[in-house]
């Protein structure tokens, strides 16, 4: 899944650089994809590296117990490497893979109204939190909302969400508006 979305490039964040790793350029990668390694599916990356977007090529790839380990073609040296570290890394919206009828990337989900069955606006949607168990809306009320609260609600297909409404950018729940008062 992707985390956000760079809506003036049509670009999704799917992960970013941290720490230098060894002495050949290599360096920690958190993807934010599911599973991880799907970041490296893409064989070509967006980057903005000092206001220059640039285009990065993952050549070597490790999996290690706490995540990624990556290199990338041109980066060669810890130091060369360094400029890398805290960088995001996006695709197009275009090279992701279609997905099912009722499946959808985070990435679209942020954003949306989301609105109860008796059509109360709760807000919109701020950022998703993956649980585990399942993932979890993270709702901020706006001008035009029921109230000032912010909601969690569980992204359960049927259970929780009724629908997702692209066209309409409205997410529809089943759930109360004074749930857990």
């Amino acid at each position: 899944m992707a985390s956000s979305l760079d809506k003036d490039a049509d670009l999704v964040v799917l992960g970013q650089f941290g720490k230098v790793h060894g002495l050949k350029g290599w360096l920690k990668l958190n993807s934010f994809t599911s599973p991880l390694e799907n970041i490296l599916d893409y064989p070509q990356l967006v980057a903005v590296i000092d206001q220059i977007r640039k285009t990065l090529e993952i050549d070597q790839s490790s999996r290690q117990p706490r995540g990624l380990l990556v290199h990338v073609d041109g980066y060669d040296d810890p130091e060369a490497a360094r400029q890398l570290t805290g960088v995001e890394l996006s695709v197009a919206v275009s090279a992701m893979p279609a997905l099912s009828d009722g499946e959808f990337y985070w990435h679209q989900l942020l954003g949306m109204k989301v609105v109860n069955q008796q059509n109360e606006l709760f807000g919109e949607v701020e950022k998703l939190l993956e649980t585990g168990a399942n993932d979890v809306l993270v709702i901020t009320p706006t001008e035009d909302s029921l109230d000032d609260r912010e909601r969690l609600i569980p992204y359960l297909v049927d259970a929780v969400i009724a629908g997702v409404d692209l066209d309409s950018n409205t997410i529809t729940v089943k759930w109360q508006a004074d749930y857990l008062d």
